[in-house]
């Protein structure tokens, strides 16, 4: 491992990416769907109560083995219980968890859930690798994402993941443009057929809802993407970037963590997701 990004700024990056992704949109979004969260100094929990799918429903940017106390882990798990959550998840680093952690675990009901693979990269490594934009295919554009397409961005990026509740996609129409973040979008002639953001966090950037249709997959969008969301890192002042995917299951592959690979990405660890549930 060559990448020296400090291992809590990795994680306080995601969760502040999240954070911001999910509490900055519009007050009506927020009262219907149910958005709150939870500050827990260094920690952030955050709460979507009408979103069957679960998964904004998380904890993330534990520093320290001291930011692990009883008292603040107890602190997340009521507030999912507050918000009548069916599930929440903790997002923890592994070097961060204390030897005795599966009897802190089992004593909040806490269960071992999916695995993905934290990865990280120096700006100037992503930006010396291979150019996604020129190998993007003949007749694809990848450009930055304006208000005007705000709403298409956000249809094609929350439906391929599955987020279709009423609300979701409103709530990511909202982070068009707003402070921090850069969207882009490749292009088939006037439709997009691929999306990802890269959220500005001081000196570290994070990869964000990286999501292509099935039609326009193996057409080299995600990486062009990549290469277009490096740049706007280095623009913005950005030494590291960090990302987080699926990790790779015996006999399965994972296209969004081999396309990172090939940028010059490196594995800083595997991480369990811990959940708790009603």
């Amino acid at each position: 491992m060559t990448v020296m990004v400090p291992l809590g700024l990795a994680e306080k990056t995601e969760i502040k990416a999240y954070e911001d992704f999910v509490t900055g949109a519009p007050a009506s979004v927020r009262e219907a769907i149910g958005i709150e969260s939870l500050r827990v100094d260094p920690a952030v929990a955050i709460a979507i109560r009408d979103d069957p799918s679960c998964f904004f429903n998380r904890a993330g940017g534990f520093e320290a083995a001291e930011s692990l106390s009883m008292d603040v882990l107890e602190r997340v798990c009521d507030f999912y219980r507050e918000q009548r959550l069916l599930q929440g998840a903790l997002m923890i680093a592994p070097p961060l968890l204390p030897s005795d952690w599966a009897i802190t675990a089992d004593k909040l009901g806490l269960v071992q859930g999916s695995r993905f693979v934290k990865l990280a990269c120096d700006v100037e490594t992503a930006l010396s690798a291979a150019d996604g934009v020129a190998d993007l295919r003949p007749g694809l554009r990848v450009d930055r994402v304006g208000p005007e397409h705000a709403d298409e961005w956000a249809n094609v990026m929350m439906t391929t993941f599955g987020f279709t509740t009423a609300g979701m996609i409103e709530m990511a129409a909202s982070c068009v443009c707003r402070p921090n973040w850069h969207q882009y979008a490749v292009w088939d002639e006037e439709r997009i057929i691929a999306v990802g953001s890269v959220f500005i966090n001081g000196e570290c950037a994070d990869m964000f809802g990286g999501a292509t249709l099935a039609e326009g997959r193996g057409r080299g969008a995600q990486s062009a993407l990549l290469t277009a969301r490096a740049r706007a890192a280095q623009a913005a002042g950005c030494r590291w970037i960090v990302a987080e995917t699926g990790a790779e299951a015996p006999g399965s592959h994972n296209t969004s963590l081999h396309n990172m690979l090939r940028l010059g990405f490196e594995p800083l660890y595997e991480r369990v997701t811990w959940l708790w549930r009603a």
